[in-house]
């Protein structure tokens, strides 16, 4: 598939190079006619369904349910996302990272999981969670910042959002040479082939070490994990073009394991390609699949697109729409008409009514919970610390920011861990108080 070449001066449609010394071929590896890898694709932009010997069994249990479902799945994440970048617009979170343009690779992705897999996202895999029964008001509570993302992984099998670029892949990696190994002792086999460990990244992310020594690991030790990635085109306002000059997936060869690329605007795609690196996963090969995406919103609400995308580039990719495709094709198979499109909004509309209600009702946390989780053995002074909380607090009420030059002669107060900790009595090791004032600028 060729991207839009927004790095040029023109933004001219230009392929990423084939990189001539791979002769390694995967199961779906394909060549346009110009030479250019092109990715496994099942479904058309118009949603016309292309048949493929390879893939096509993989999808052969789904019945027209399934299919509705995977864009319910879709749709619901969707008006998700929306509800969560208004609230995010109008201070009810602190921030908001956008899925839009990428539901198909996530949704596709996880409806290839079984319920025993395990899932380590970063921190956009919003229908990932929704598809593993994790409540949406979980994910709305870490960007409101009223919890630190506390859902129950073993329940879900969905770990809690990594924000330290990449180092979920070290855990996953981690996680599934564990599963291994119980494996090979017989434990946890539940007497059918072991769980699989699902890792979810971006093109970014790819360039972090610590996405490249999981790689490795993964292809030394056999762990049975799927290496997810999904090139959105942009780490923030870097082009994916800047971090590899070959296509991601071809990166997998260097390390011993399975490299594959995937439309991942294509549910259907999507979900064939992840069920078959979930079956080399269990057999202990790794996989590394590249899902070829776009990031129609901003990196996050904090991010200003216009700044490093052109308008041609948009429109390009909303042509390659996720839902459209997948409601063109149902519709044409007589599996979706106005009424049923209809009910479906409707209840995605009621679903973001209902957590709009929720998030606005989540009460504030109280202060003495940031002495909560800290640590699995408390130690002394931390316990000390919380202890002396209650002595401290009330007696200190809000002063009013001084403002002004009377401003610039006053000595800061001490913080208020200082004051806990003196309270306490274990201000040893603690940072000095603050120095001598500076003085005062004179008047000009």
């Amino acid at each position: 598939m060729s991207v839009p070449d927004t790095d040029g001066p023109n933004g001219a449609v230009t392929p990423v190079p084939r990189d001539p010394r791979d002769s390694r071929e995967s199961p779906g590896s394909r060549e346009s006619r110009d030479g250019s890898p092109e990715p496994v694709r099942l479904l058309t932009p118009g949603g016309e369904r292309l048949p493929d010997q390879t893939y096509d069994p993989y999808l052969s249990d789904l019945t027209g349910a399934d299919l509705y479902g995977l864009l319910r799945d879709m749709v619901i994440a969707r008006r998700f996302d929306e509800e969560a970048t208004a609230l995010q617009r109008q201070g009810e979170l602190g921030l908001w990272a956008s899925l839009r343009g990428q539901e198909a690779a996530q949704v596709g992705s996880a409806r290839a999981l079984r319920a025993d897999d395990m899932v380590f996202p970063s921190y956009r895999e919003h229908a990932v969670a929704w598809c593993r029964g994790v409540d949406p008001l979980d994910i709305l509570s870490l960007f409101r910042g009223v919890t630190h993302g506390g859902w129950d992984a073993d329940e879900h099998g969905f770990q809690c959002y990594a924000i330290v670029v990449g180092s979920q892949t070290l855990h996953a990696t981690g996680y599934a040479m564990g599963i291994s190994r119980d494996h090979a002792v017989g434990a946890g086999s539940n007497g059918h082939c072991m769980p699989a460990t699902l890792v979810y990244f971006g093109d970014g992310a790819s360039s972090q070490g610590d996405v490249n020594e999981a790689l490795n690991w993964a292809g030394v030790f056999e762990a049975p994990v799927v290496f997810f990635c999904q090139n959105n085109q942009w780490a923030i306002s870097a082009p994916a073009r800047r971090q590899t000059r070959v296509p991601i997936y071809q990166r997998a060869s260097g390390f011993g394991i399975q490299g594959i690329q995937v439309d991942g605007n294509d549910v259907l795609a999507t979900l064939a390609v992840t069920r078959w690196a979930l079956e080399s996963a269990r057999q202990g090969r790794a996989t590394l699949v590249e899902a070829v995406t776009y990031r129609m919103g901003a990196h996050t609400t904090a991010d200003d697109p216009s700044r490093y995308r052109h308008a041609e580039e948009l429109a390009y990719w909303g042509e390659h729409d996720p839902l459209q495709r997948m409601t063109a094709y149902l519709r044409a198979g007589g599996l979706l008409d106005d009424h049923a499109a209809a009910a479906l909004d409707a209840e995605a509309d009621a679903l973001a009514a209902t957590l709009r209600e929720r998030c606005l009702s989540l009460p504030d946390p109280s202060p003495r919970s940031m002495f909560e989780h800290v640590y699995v053995d408390e130690p002394r002074t931390l316990a000390a610390m919380r202890d002396a909380w209650p002595a401290v607090v009330p007696a200190e009420p809000a002063d009013p920011e001084p403002a002004g030059p009377a401003a610039w002669n006053t000595r800061p107060p001490l913080t208020r861990v200082t004051q806990i900790a003196a309270t306490a009595g274990v201000t040893a090791g603690m940072p000095a108080a603050p120095g001598p004032a500076r003085q005062p600028r004179k008047a000009v």
